[in-house]
C-alpha cells in the first residue's frame, strides 16, 4: 500500500507541479511565435511587418530580450508579412511565411545554413489549387514530409480551413491538397465572419500518433483558443475522416467553450498560435508522457483591451493527457476515438 501511495503521490506531483517562475508574459509585444531548439540554442522568428527577424537565446524566456536580427526584407513589395515558421531540415534552416494583400496572400520560403544570416530571396511555395493561404508549417511523419496550412476553398473569404499536402522537398509540394478540418463545431463558431481554423502546429504523442493543434474563433476576439486534431492509429493524414477533433477548446479563456475537464486561463485572454519548442523542430523529438515541457504562444493580458496590437509572446508548458475520448456524429467511421490529448499551462 505504501508503494501504491508513493506512486500516486509522484504522479499527482507531476500533474500539478507549479508553473516555473520564469514562465508567463515576455516583454515581446508580437504574435505567432515560432521557436525551436538546436543544441543548447533556442531560435525564434517573428514578422517585423515588412520583413522577418530571428532571435537566439539560451532559453525560451531569453528570446524577448535577445536582439532581433532582420534576415529578410520585403523589397519586392509582396505585402503583409505574417506568421513566419522556422524549421531545421537536412542541416538548413527554412522559414515559411505568408505575404500578400487581401485575396493575394500566398506562402513563401527562405533558407540558410545558419539561423540568423545568409538567407536568400523568397521563393513562392506553390500549393495545390493556388488559393489564399496563411500559417503554413512543415513536418515529417512516418518518413513522409507534409505541409499543413490555413486557407480558403475558393477565391472568397467564406471560412478558413486546414489543408494538408505531401512535400517532395522542403520547398516543393506534390499532389493534391486535402482538407482536414473546417470550423463547423459550435465551440469554434462563437466569433466568425469568417469562421476560422488557423495556426496549425504538428506534434507526435507517446504512442506515435500525429496531432495538429490549431487556433479557432476570430484572432481579433478573446474567444480565440487552441483546439486539436488527433489522427487515429494507423490513419492517413490526407483522409479527413481519420482525424478526430477535440470536443472544445483545450487552451482558452472562456469556460463555455472549453472541453469538459479543461479549465480556462487565469492571467491571459485569447491564447492562440502556439509553438512546441521541439529539438530541431522535429516532431520525432516530441516529448514523452509525464513531465511538462516548454511551450510558447501569444495572448493578451487580462485587464487589457483585446486587440492585435496588445498581443505578447508568452512562455508556458504542456503535457500529454491520456485516455481522452473525442466523439463525433454523422460522419463515416467510428464515432469515438480514445488516446492522448494535451493539457496547456500558463
Amino acid at each position: 500500500m505504501r508503494r501504491v501511495l508513493a506512486a500516486l503521490t509522484l504522479i499527482i506531483s507531476v500533474l500539478v507541479a507549479p508553473v516555473p517562475a520564469d514562465a508567463g508574459q515576455t516583454s515581446l509585444r508580437a504574435a505567432d511565435p515560432s521557436v525551436l531548439r538546436v543544441g543548447g540554442t533556442y531560435v525564434g522568428v517573428q514578422s517585423t511587418g515588412a520583413g522577418i527577424a530571428v532571435r537566439q537565446a539560451s532559453s525560451p524566456d531569453g528570446l524577448a530580450s535577445a536582439a532581433g536580427r532582420t534576415v529578410w526584407t520585403d523589397t519586392g513589395n509582396l505585402g503583409e508579412v505574417w506568421a513566419p515558421e522556422v524549421h531545421f531540415d537536412g542541416g538548413r534552416y527554412y522559414i515559411y511565411f505568408t505575404a500578400g494583400r487581401g485575396s493575394a496572400h500566398r506562402m513563401y520560403v527562405i533558407s540558410s545554413a545558419t539561423a540568423a544570416s545568409g538567407y536568400g530571396g523568397a521563393t513562392r511555395l506553390v500549393l495545390p489549387d493556388d488559393k489564399w493561404a496563411i500559417d503554413g508549417t512543415m513536418f515529417v511523419f512516418n518518413g513522409q514530409r507534409w505541409f499543413v496550412w490555413s486557407g480558403w476553398a475558393g477565391d472568397t473569404n467564406v471560412e478558413q480551413n486546414l489543408y494538408i499536402a505531401r512535400m517532395s522537398s522542403p520547398t516543393a509540394t506534390t499532389g493534391a491538397r486535402y482538407v482536414i478540418s473546417q470550423p463547423r463545431e459550435g465551440w469554434e463558431r462563437v466569433v466568425g465572419n469568417p469562421y476560422i481554423n488557423e495556426g496549425p502546429e504538428a506534434i507526435r504523442d507517446p504512442n506515435g500518433q500525429l496531432h495538429i493543434v490549431y487556433s479557432a474563433n476570430g484572432s481579433w476576439s478573446e474567444q480565440y483558443c487552441l483546439g486539436e486534431l488527433r489522427l487515429r492509429a494507423g490513419g492517413d493524414p490526407a483522409y479527413v475522416w481519420d482525424w478526430y477533433k477535440s470536443n472544445g477548446c483545450l487552451f482558452g479563456s472562456n469556460r463555455a467553450t472549453m472541453m469538459a475537464g479543461w479549465d480556462p486561463t487565469v492571467t491571459v485572454n485569447g491564447p492562440g498560435h502556439n509553438t512546441f519548442v521541439l529539438l530541431n523542430g522535429d516532431i520525432a523529438t516530441s516529448p514523452p508522457a509525464g513531465p511538462r515541457f516548454p511551450l510558447m504562444y501569444h495572448a493578451v493580458p487580462k485587464g487589457t483591451p483585446y486587440a492585435w496590437a496588445n498581443r505578447y509572446w508568452y512562455t508556458g508548458t504542456f503535457c500529454w493527457w491520456g485516455n481522452t475520448t473525442y466523439s463525433r456524429a454523422n460522419v463515416p467511421g467510428a464515432t469515438t476515438d480514445t488516446g492522448f490529448s494535451l493539457k496547456f499551462f500558463e
